[in-house]
């Protein structure tokens, strides 16, 4: 029988390091870290065998502030780094942070490709529908008609769906949180850490400078229960502050679609199924989240099983190390001194 593993009995202080957080004051960015760091400790992994990457933006900052190994790497290349780290290296837990701008606008190919490859990353992308770090020009996020430096008549482009992304690219985990919301935030990074392969999730995050209350009808107290769907696996999909609202498959249509839940027969409320094959479910709840936020979905969409790119990939090596003879400084003699071709066992 295997040993039980001695829990280490990290806190939430053996995860900050002693840099001087430095974001705008009052930005949602404090509440992910905070979160995060009190996260760690659950993992039950050594702080050494944890590295965040991340890129270029206010949210890449986030591997000074951790004290675990981390690189503040390329703008919109996080992913690719992280994903030969994550290969390399199978025994490390490897997470990204980014950005909307840093992984949706010159970093989109390398997060969709991260992600259709299933490598066991874990991406946190923090959401603020702006660019930050560059004094508040419009992001791929940005609401059509959106006015910022950049755009000063209103932006004329239609923006991402960071989910619908994801979920166009198949990625096996998809989820979205929000900053203010710890407790949300923390189960959601727990799912996301017992996945293997990919785990995409978006963080509404507010930046307060030059975006502030993008989220506001989703945070204020007032307003919430009416627009936030708490999305929990095996239970029918009810909203509101009376659960006067629910989500169902329109008759004779596409998607999904919100109606009054007493207009509704109760075995036609859907209930809600993360681990969904078909990608075409969590990719309909997706889309119930339009630019005004109206009915917007958090929580877990699809949490599926496929083999990540790094065991593939592992099982490659150990087969071709399996049937290799000779030492490496042989076979790589012997495979420059051959013809211009060669078979690969």
């Amino acid at each position: 029988m295997a040993e039980a593993t001695i829990p280490l009995k990290l806190t939430a202080k053996d995860f900050k390091s002693d840099q001087e957080v430095r974001w705008c004051p009052g930005c949602g960015d404090y509440a992910i870290l905070a979160a995060v760091q009190q996260f760690m400790p659950e993992l039950n992994i050594p702080r050494e065998n944890i590295v965040f990457v991340s890129g270029i933006g206010c949210s890449s900052r986030f591997p000074y502030y951790m004290n675990t190994y981390g690189m503040h790497s390329i703008h919109g290349r996080a992913p690719a780094i992280a994903t030969g780290l994550s290969v390399s290296r199978p025994d490390l837990s490897v997470w990204v942070v980014t950005g909307d701008g840093d992984a949706l606008s010159i970093g989109g190919n390398h997060l969709i490709h991260a992600l259709r490859r299933n490598v066991n990353l874990k991406i946190l992308l923090f959401n603020n529908r702006i660019y930050g770090l560059t004094k508040g020009q419009y992001s791929p996020t940005s609401e059509l008609g959106k006015i910022t430096k950049s755009t000063p008549t209103g932006s004329a482009d239609s923006p991402f769906n960071p989910l619908s992304l994801a979920l166009g690219a198949e990625a096996t985990f998809v989820a979205r949180t929000i900053d203010s919301d710890r407790k949300h935030l923390q189960s959601v990074l727990r799912a996301a850490a017992e996945h293997d392969g990919s785990a995409f999730i978006e963080i509404y995050q507010n930046c307060n400078i030059f975006n502030d209350g993008a989220f506001e009808l989703l945070k204020d107290p007032g307003t919430k229960d009416d627009h936030l769907i708490r999305l929990e696996h095996g239970q029918p999909i009810t909203f509101g502050a009376q659960g006067q609202f629910c989500v169902v498959h329109p008759a004779g249509g596409f998607g999904l679609s919100v109606r009054e839940t007493a207009s509704v027969a109760p075995e036609d409320v859907l209930v809600h199924d993360a681990t969904v094959d078909d990608p075409a479910y969590a990719f309909a709840l997706s889309r119930l989240s339009g630019s005004d936020l109206g009915t917007t979905p958090i929580g877990v969409f699809r949490s599926v099983r496929r083999e990540s790119y790094d065991t593939l990939v592992q099982e490659q090596l150990a087969t071709a190390k399996a049937g290799a003879t000779g030492t490496p400084e042989e076979m790589l003699s012997g495979l420059l001194a051959s013809g211009d071709t060669w078979t690969i066992l």
